[in-house]
């Protein structure tokens, strides 16, 4: 489960370069898992490259209810604490009750962002405890290939390959595990937008969307970038999903508290309006309670970050919401200190609606 950490930001011709220990983080993941990587095969991965469409397509209908009660007012979820990460040390079964039951109280709706590590852990949790959750699941793809300034492919990366094989198996078996839990499939995260560090050609996505929709009963998505979803070249991922996911950070795209809302409305309904025959949700959106003044953060943001903004934001976002019944992915459950660079203010580390010590922050303690 990995949020934005490793990533790029390009906004007006303007570029934020990702984060060096998100950088760092993804690279352990990847060490972590070399020893799989020995023992694949192509065959496995030759499932994703010969996948067909579904002919005729029948989009599957995306369903955020729970016994009648419609939960589209959701979170995004990622379960590293201080001194965790991915691919190193991990939360306690126990860590991880804690996080559910906390978050229980204010979402029945959880995106996670991978499905190795402890998400089956996760899943059983909801089950044994049967927490009123449900959860669009998610399967993390990374680039394949070492690409060169020229955009050409100078190395095959196996042990990224051997991890998206076992992100996509293990999806698919949680999914068909907890039928009454997993809502969807989301499957890669901002893995076409133009700034993305772990961009993936679109044949290898749209593999990987036809194989497991192959393979599943429920809707398939992917998530990526507003500026993505208004393009041209979305047309060729949305029409293999079932669901849209759509990120808009207004903080990060310069508008103020005044203005993020209705930026915000006006990005999810520019792709709507790009993608009338798929259901759309906010697969992210938030506002940072703390970040740096100076660098890419003091050049590209303009809004102030703190608690009281961020309980602003989500108060007028959840009405909004909840009034057009709209799903939407506040990013995200809790800080995570592992994310962005070395300095305790980068923004990365600070878009929970609870601390990392889990303890709630204005936007929880002030109501719904």
């Amino acid at each position: 489960m990995r949020g934005r950490g490793n990533r790029q930001v390009k906004r007006a011709g303007r570029t934020r370069s990702a984060a060096a220990g998100a950088r760092a983080a993804l690279v352990l993941l990847l060490a972590a898992l070399s020893p799989v990587a020995a023992a694949a095969t192509d065959a496995a991965p030759a499932r994703a490259r010969d996948a067909r469409r579904e002919s005729p397509f029948v989009v599957r209908a995306f369903r955020p209810f729970l016994d009648g009660r419609w939960i589209g007012d959701a979170v995004c979820y990622g379960p590293y604490r201080d001194g965790q990460r991915p691919g190193g040390p991990g939360p306690s079964r126990e860590e991880l009750r804690e996080d559910l039951r906390l978050m229980a109280r204010h979402w029945s709706l959880l995106r996670t962002y991978g499905a190795t590590g402890p998400t089956a852990t996760l899943l059983d949790l909801i089950r044994e405890e049967r927490l009123p959750i449900r959860v669009v699941l998610g399967a993390w793809i990374a680039p394949e290939e070492r690409r060169g300034p020229d955009g050409r492919s100078r190395e095959p990366l196996p042990e990224a390959r051997a991890a998206n094989r076992r992100e996509l198996d293990a999806a698919v078996r949680l999914a068909a595990e907890h039928p009454d839990i997993v809502l969807a499939v989301s499957v890669g995260n901002e893995t076409q937008v133009s700034w993305s560090a772990h961009r993936v050609p679109p044949a290898l996505l749209i593999g990987y969307l036809r194989e497991t929709r192959a393979r599943t009963r429920v809707p398939v998505a992917t998530a990526d970038d507003f500026a993505f979803w208004t393009s041209a070249a979305s047309r060729a991922i949305a029409r293999e999903v079932d669901l849209i996911l759509v990120h808009a950070h207004p903080l990060w795209n310069g508008r103020t508290l005044d203005e993020g809302l209705a930026w915000t409305r006006a990005q999810f309904e520019a792709v709507r309006a790009s993608h009338p025959h798929r259901a759309v949700t906010l697969g992210e959106t938030g506002w940072a309670t703390a970040r740096l003044e100076s660098g890419e953060q003091g050049r590209l943001m303009r809004g102030r970050a703190g608690e009281a903004e961020q309980a602003a934001f989500c108060a007028g976002l959840r009405a909004w919401a909840r009034a057009e019944s709209v799903t939407v992915f506040l990013f995200e459950a809790f800080d995570e200190k592992w994310k962005g660079g070395a300095d305790p203010g980068d923004v990365e580390k600070h878009w929970g609606l609870f601390r990392a010590d889990r303890t709630p922050k204005a936007a929880l303690t002030h109501g719904d």
